[in-house]
């Protein structure tokens, strides 16, 4: 138990799911019996009157404590109790409602049984009100005697003056922008308010009353232009903060003071607006009382704050701290027939507490300590034991933790090798039937896991039935599998048939996990075998160093109804994609692709590298090998930049389009709504038909820019099947290792799908000059160039591809990729590199010339005349007539 503790007299809780702020406590003689009560509205609407005299301090309420509750209409925002019936001096309770000014009477009646005495509520009078209430305050404005009138302010910054039953007069406070707190000084018949400026302001009442009268904020803002009383500030104090309430408070044995609790300080004024000291707060503040003075010129103050604490100062020295159940909103004095100055404090959510401030003597002695000698020796040892912790435990510098050995739930997934007997594809949009083949996951948990998420991932426009999933949990132990299809949905190839399998779940101990596993998709999911093609636009051949392997054995799945053993020769057909024809030589270890469309050649040659060496693997070959005798077909490749670079373009003007027509549409519709408006019909002018035409035009225009987009992510699929199979062949090209094989993989598609705003170009762009400037520059100035500027669509695809063939240069010359600064010095030493000028990337091209880099680089084009240089191997690979 805390010393420095609120001590508990009284305490209550006020309804349920009910919200309470500042102005829902009041304590007073509402039934003017002698005794204080403690008034208490939600902003649910019920209102709520305690007696507290309890047996003991912390006893629980009692029925009869609870002297009245009453469910109102509409919400409370403020309770207040004062002198506001005319003609009697009683105290009677005010309450504040949105739209709404209520005044009652509270009286008891002396009860003959047991239930003790009967209270009920009166209602006096009410004033609807124009304007949604913010906040009120009260007092014996212009120094009237023996009543109080009632100031409200709205929402919108008006003060509205009654009379008690009568409604005075409203007037507008001079720009403001949201309310604050108000409150008034009988003694210098002042109303003192902090603005959305963040300045202290004092009114005169006098300065109110006789002002022009304005009911709508316009009114006020045209007398300052105008004539009339212009409302004048009487003084004014820059805080720099918002306030969160403010007391003005007159005692015996200290002058009147204005307190204002801000955010973060606490200031006190006097009367003039001159400030009489500051005290800055370490905590944030939720409410304050100044409620006496018990030495001469001083004030005590009572400040709650969200640290659950209840701090008393004497001006700006802290003299008592007290720890409270909650975060009060509202703290308020009382005086109770047997106690004198009982701490009220209500918090948002309904815990009122009766409390005073006290200790309770501590009688907890601390035992003695046994003494014991100490072994050094045993010290040492714990003490090596733990530096040879802290070692073990810095050496990794791994960010992640390590995962363990067993974990609590993995995923496996399972191909079917057969396609499905009925396919289950729906929705696509190939022009013939399409098969599907069935996919396995299964989710094996060792502990009980929660809110499991399974997500299936293939590349477009590849799909799959299902790739969403949820499981609530899953039993320690057991596990469950999913049977889901997948299938060719769009009308072009994809670039890979590989998927991914993520699985989210939370632990027991609630800490959220992921674990993942990659999948492949069989080819014959995506083509089909067909008669192979002779003629062909695009060849590539791959050459091996190991014995010449059949077809028959690379390819059982394609080989349809034929018992020939010795094929050569094959045709895939793409289901929606060209012919590709695979040709085995019958004397060399060689193999040759061809087709009509180059980025088609892509999956199948991706699969026939994976089968030759999938095949020399199972025999325990370690020296196999494939290389590409060359050249690269970089203008085939570059057709495919092209080709996706010029529909971003189109992209571009169907969005500068779209932006014309729809001003052009807007422009039409206001000159349309000012005719219509007009009390005399003038003629239309033909403005109807044209907003018909743009109409027209901006559906159009809109379909026409759907098209193009459907177009643009048929384009970077295709781009990204010929970025792969350029990037396969230059690794087999230059026999490039793994870790440079990802580096080029990552320069080249550095996007899973581009957009307008960052495109493929111009990421690759930066990519390629990067590695140009750094690991395969030709001299240290090379490297010494950065380039500082922004992505953005370049206006062709020059530069590009420049710097694309520059890098294939380098390469043949043999640089090599690294990522780190050893290699990108060792690059400058290669043999065969000259100091080239400090200028552009692609101004350093001039000085090479292409023909020689690519001797035989256009003869794929040629569909009449072999290349001379291969025709050993035209000889070999050669389409039979009887196939």
């Amino acid at each position: 138990m805390s010393l420095f503790k609120a001590r508990d007299w009284w305490s209550a809780p006020v309804g349920e799911q009910e919200e309470f702020d500042q102005g829902c406590l009041c304590v007073a003689d509402v039934d003017n019996s002698g005794s204080d009560k403690i008034i208490v509205g939600s902003y649910k609407g019920i209102l709520r009157i305690y007696s507290p005299e309890p047996s003991k301090p912390g006893a629980a309420l009692h029925p009869e404590e609870l002297i009245l509750e009453l469910q109102l209409q509409d919400s409370v925002l403020q309770v207040e109790v004062g002198k506001f019936v005319s003609g009697t001096e009683l105290l009677h309770l005010a309450i504040l409602h949105p739209k709404k000014l209520s005044v009652y009477a509270v009286s008891g009646t002396m009860g003959t049984v047991e239930h003790g005495n009967q209270y009920q509520l009166k209602l006096m009078y009410e004033h609807n009100l124009q304007r949604t209430a913010c906040n009120l305050t009260f007092g014996a404005f212009g120094g009237v005697k023996g009543r109080d009138l009632i100031c409200i302010q709205s929402m919108d910054g008006m003060l509205m003056f009654f009379e008690q039953e009568s409604y005075a007069f409203g007037r507008f406070l001079p720009g403001c922008l949201l309310p604050g707190p108000l409150k008034y000084s009988s003694r210098t018949d002042s109303f003192t308010t902090v603005s959305s400026s963040r300045q202290v302001e004092n009114y005169k009442y006098q300065v109110l009353a006789v002002a022009t009268d304005a009911e709508t904020r316009q009114d006020s803002e045209q007398q300052k232009l105008g004539s009339g009383k212009r409302l004048m500030r009487d003084w004014m104090v820059n805080i720099g903060e918002q306030a969160l309430d403010i007391c003005i408070v007159s005692f015996n044995q200290a002058a009147s003071s204005i307190f204002v609790l801000g955010e973060r300080n606490l200031f006190c004024f006097k009367e003039n607006g001159q400030l009489r000291f500051m005290k800055k707060l370490e905590y944030n503040p939720s409410c304050f009382l100044p409620y006496t003075s018990v030495l001469e010129g001083t004030i005590n103050t009572l400040i709650g704050n969200h640290n659950n604490k209840l701090l008393i100062y004497q001006d700006v020295t802290l003299k008592w701290v007290a720890q409270l159940p909650h975060i009060p909103v509202s703290v308020q004095v009382a005086n109770f027939q047997d106690l004198k100055g009982v701490v009220v404090t209500l918090s948002d959510s309904g815990h009122l507490q009766c409390s005073y401030l006290g200790t309770d003597p501590s009688f907890f002695q601390a035992p003695k300590v046994e003494s014991r000698e100490l072994n050094y020796d045993e010290m040492d040892a714990e003490m090596k034991e733990l530096h040879k912790v802290i070692r073990e435990a810095t050496k990794t510098q791994d960010i992640l933790p390590k995962a363990e050995n067993d974990d609590d739930l993995k995923v496996t997934a399972t191909v079917s090798p057969n396609l499905d007997a009925i396919s289950q594809a729906a929705d696509n949009a190939v022009d013939m039937a399409v098969p599907s083949t069935s996919l396995k996951v299964t989710i094996w948990s060792r502990l009980a896991v929660q809110d499991v998420k399974l997500s299936v991932c293939v590349q477009s426009p590849l799909s799959v039935t299902q790739d969403q999933l949820s499981f609530a949990a899953i039993e320690p132990g057991t596990s469950t599998s999913i049977t889901l299809s997948v299938f060719l949905k769009g009308r072009f190839p994809p670039a890979d048939l590989g998927g991914d399998i993520a699985v989210s779940y939370n632990t027991p101990t609630g800490v959220p996990r992921i674990v993942q596993c990659k999948f492949s998709l069989p080819l014959n999911l995506v083509c089909q075998p067909v008669q192979p093609s002779k003629n062909a636009a695009h060849k590539i051949t791959i050459d091996t160093n190991k014995p010449p392997v059949n077809l028959v054995a690379l390819f059982p799945d394609f080989l349809g109804e034929s018992d020939d053993e010795q094929i050569n020769v094959l045709g895939f057909k793409l289901l929606s994609g060209a012919t590709v024809t695979l040709l085995a030589s019958k004397t060399s270890s060689r193999f040759r692709v061809q087709c009509d469309e180059f980025e088609d050649l892509w999956l199948i040659t991706k699969e026939l590298i994976q089968r030759l060496e999938k095949s020399f693997a199972s025999e325990e070959t370690k020296d196999f090998l494939c290389t590409f005798p060359g050249p690269i077909p970089l203008q085939e490749y570059f057709q495919l930049v092209d080709r996706h670079f010029e529909l971003r373009l189109n992209a571009e003007k169907y969005k500068e389009l779209l932006s014309e027509r729809a001003v052009q549409y807007r422009a039409i519709q206001r000159r349309l709504l000012t005719h219509f408006k007009d009390k005399t019909p003038t003629p239309l002018r033909n403005l109807d038909t044209l907003l018909d035409g743009t109409y027209r035009q901006l559906t159009a225009l809109a379909d026409a820019a759907e098209d193009n987009q459907a177009n643009l992510y048929e384009a970077f699929t295709r781009l990204k099947s010929g970025t792969l199979l350029m990037v396969q062949l230059i690794g087999l090209w230059q026999d490039l290792s793994k870790d440079q094989m990802a580096i080029l993989e990552a320069t080249f598609l550095p996007l899973m799908q581009d957009t307008q705003e960052l495109g493929w170009e111009e990421c690759v762009d930066a990519a390629v000059a990067h590695l140009l400037r750094t690991c395969l520059s030709k001299s240290s100035r090379d490297q010494a160039l950065s380039s500082t500027s922004q992505l953005s669509m370049p206006k062709d695809t020059c530069r590009l591809k420049k710097h694309i063939t520059l890098l294939c240069d380098r390469l043949s010359k043999g640089g090599r990729l690294s990522l780190t600064a050893d290699g990108a010095q060792q690059a400058i030493t290669m043999p065969g590199y000259q100091t080239i000028p400090e200028s552009d990337l692609e101004e350093r091209l001039a000085e090479h010339d292409p023909a020689g880099m690519f001797p035989n680089h256009t003869h794929v084009m040629k569909k009449s005349k072999p290349d001379l240089s291969q025709s050993a191997v035209e000889e070999n690979l050669e389409i039979p007539e009887d196939r």
